[in-house]
């Protein structure tokens, strides 16, 4: 089949969505299928329509469905989607209502996801982890316990947490935080460089390629997320992919690929909880053995093969 692939991040950005796009774009080409990407839909023909963003790709969708109304549409549900606007204003839940409703499947990125979405809506969502290549773990150069963020620096990521955790180990002077990830306004950027100069544990060096973030993430010891809302992080399932233990806030875009029981959860915003996890990580080998155990287990949920062969039925089904 052709499949036309919608997303609203640019070409050549480290967006999730993008990454997403992306990959979908490899499997559905393996798969045998042709399929082409837009940041928007202008009446290109295709068979099926594939959507990410329910809100962002909400003229898409309609547009679609009038021109095509016999041919299905997937979408992908982001974290902004489920965790934001579903709960805003009513015109913007209007429109990723208006989405959800026209698509014949919606697929979300973790298990939990489901739970945030109307009822009446669940038989159509399916779960489809995103998958990440097998990353080898390189030892760490650094004599200090290395610590990597990734992310980019935006509001609903919580980004500071780390650095406010560090006001809670003061005596802690065998740590590094390295933080990687494109500041999305000035006011971040700001923010940043304040925390360098308050703590010269923390380093913000803003964003990499992709395989050098990779290089630095699979060298560390351990990885924080303290994000407030995710779909289902890229960066997670990377860190997974490595081994690379995490700790990571208690929010359904986490548990729902790390598992409810995970040990390395904190409440979201929570800095000192986070630090008294950084601390017990630092100086418990047998704690941070066992996160890295609870990581290792998930490993199947973000193989590529696992991905594909979901990505396949799905497009079966329809």
């Amino acid at each position: 089949m052709h499949l036309h692939i919608i997303t609203p991040a640019p070409a050549g950005s480290l967006h999730g969505n993008r990454m997403t796009a992306l990959r979908w774009q490899r499997h559905l080409r393996a798969l045998g299928h042709q399929v082409t990407m837009s940041n928007h839909w202008t009446s290109e023909p295709a068979d099926v329509l594939v959507a990410l963003h329910a809100r962002r790709s909400h003229d898409a969708i309609a547009g679609f469905r009038v021109a095509h109304p016999d041919r299905p549409v997937v979408l992908v549900l982001t974290g902004t989607d489920l965790y934001r606007d579903l709960a805003g204003d009513a015109d913007t839940r209007a429109c990723v209502l208006a989405s959800m409703q026209t698509a014949d499947r919606l697929v979300t990125l973790q298990q939990e996801a489901i739970e945030a979405m109307p009822a009446a809506l669940r038989d159509k969502a399916v779960t489809i982890h995103q998958s990440v290549p097998p990353i080898a773990r390189q030892p760490t150069v650094d004599k200090r316990f290395l610590v990597t963020v990734l992310g980019h620096l935006r509001e609903e990521k919580d980004p500071f947490c780390i650095a406010r955790a560090l006001r809670h180990l003061p005596e802690s002077r065998q740590l590094r935080v390295l933080h990687l990830g494109k500041a999305m306004d000035e006011a971040h950027q700001r923010n940043a460089e304040q925390a360098m100069r308050e703590d010269n544990r923390y380093a913000w060096i803003g964003e990499l390629p992709h395989q050098a973030a990779l290089h630095w993430l699979s060298s560390s010891h351990l990885m924080v997320i303290s994000s407030w809302m995710e779909g289902g992080a890229h960066a997670l399932s990377e860190a997974v992919a490595a081994g690379v233990p995490v700790l990571a806030s208690n929010i359904p875009g986490n548990r729902g690929l790390l598992g409810a029981d995970y040990p390395g959860l904190f409440t979201a915003g929570d800095d000192a909880a986070l630090a008294a996890l950084l601390r017990q990580a630092m100086d418990s080998s047998a704690f941070l053995a066992r996160l890295t155990d609870a990581v290792l287990a998930r490993r199947p949920l973000v193989s590529a093969e696992t991905e594909r062969e979901r990505i396949a039925r799905l497009i079966d089904s329809l």
